[in-house]
């Protein structure tokens, strides 16, 4: 069962290092001196924060070529490629965590990437928008239409999402993949908590972050 960490506010957390606030979080995850995969890592800025401050190794594995190039800038270890086409080329067991930050949406057969990520890793850790957000809720009630918030800022027509889902949807495929949910926390997109998100995270959580193994 999901579990939000009451006691992890990330109204705590140092965003001095990163742009982000999920991606400090996710840092925190991460043991010193682990074996990271980061897919689809954009510009490398987490690979190299945890380079700095956990002493990590590993990759980054992305398509877009400009952010292969600031991975480069950045002192990243970085793979141009296709995630929709698994990870075939790693051997199983080859990192420590396997990490993808707001992409498991993106992707054609999340699913099957997920049992890739544990295959070659020994947890993985995922971030992504959590569709059962209530303003989004509200905006399909009150206007019949698809949201369109912060963290889901497209129109219907031209989203790179097409796999949407809420925490309990994650949850329950967790359940059916055999996955142990380690740690999870729901929050807002302002990096703030409150008492709500403790009480009922798949209602007023924006962004869910899981930490998972295999059982």
């Amino acid at each position: 069962m999901i579990k939000t960490l009451a006691k992890m506010m990330v109204n705590k957390v140092n965003t001095t290092n990163l742009s982000r606030f999920d991606l400090q979080i996710i840092s925190d995850w991460v043991t010193p001196n682990s074996k990271v995969l980061d897919l689809g890592c954009g510009n490398g800025s987490l690979l190299k924060h945890l380079q700095n401050t956990k002493n990590t190794t590993g990759y980054g594995l992305e398509l877009n070529p400009e952010m292969i190039a600031h991975c480069i800038d950045n002192g990243v270890n970085v793979l141009q490629t296709n995630l929709d086409k698994g990870l075939t080329h790693f051997d199983s067991g080859s990192f420590d965590f396997v990490i993808l930050s707001l992409t498991l949406q993106a992707m054609r057969d999340p699913k099957k990437l997920l049992e890739e990520m544990l295959r070659v890793g020994t947890r993985g850790i995922v971030t992504f928008p959590n569709f059962a957000y209530w303003r989004n809720r509200l905006q399909i009630a009150l206007n019949g239409k698809m949201p369109v918030s912060k963290e889901l800022p497209h129109k219907w027509y031209n989203t790179p999402n097409i796999h949407l889902c809420t925490i309990q949807d994650f949850q329950k495929l967790c359940e059916e993949l055999g996955f142990v949910i380690e740690s999870s926390i729901a929050v807002h997109s302002s990096g703030k908590s409150n008492i709500g998100l403790t009480a009922m995270p798949n209602l007023f959580g924006e962004i869910a972050l899981c930490r998972f193994k295999k059982k």
